[in-house]
């Protein structure tokens, strides 16, 4: 059942939070990929390509799991465990929003010709890691 994320977690993810994500691949053997993150109500968002690795395993199972330490206090860090939906829905400038807040630019610089851009919502079941000193997220 997804759970509320605290407004210290999405505080956290309104930054500039670095993700490390986890997806299975059709062997069902883990595959770990950084992204920049983000927030939309109380779901946990990144975005990525059509193409990819992530997506492709994220349709066949749609477990995740997503690390994200704070910047400003690397002993602070979130563990999402949930399940993940990838839509087109408004991709394109959320990828637009991200490369503001994380490169300062107004456009994403890296998109390919003919690229299809997508959205992964992630729906958390659970959250763990420490908060500021060390204090479990609430």
């Amino acid at each position: 059942m997804p759970v509320t994320l605290p407004h210290s977690v999405k505080k956290l993810l309104q930054d500039k939070a670095y993700g490390h994500v986890v997806t299975f691949n059709a062997q069902g053997k883990p595959q770990l990929t950084m992204v920049w993150m983000d927030v939309d109500g109380d779901e946990v968002t990144f975005n990525t390509a059509e193409g990819r690795n992530k997506p492709q395993n994220l349709r066949r199972d749609p477990r995740i799991i997503v690390s994200v330490q704070d910047r400003n206090d690397p002993q602070a860090y979130a563990v999402f465990h949930g399940k993940a939906r990838v839509t087109e829905t408004g991709a394109d400038d959320h990828i637009d929003k991200l490369a503001k807040r994380f490169l300062n630019a107004d456009k994403y610089p890296f998109r390919r010709p003919g690229e299809k851009r997508l959205i992964v919502r992630i729906s958390v079941d659970r959250i763990g890691g420490f908060g500021p000193k060390m204090v479990p997220w609430s």
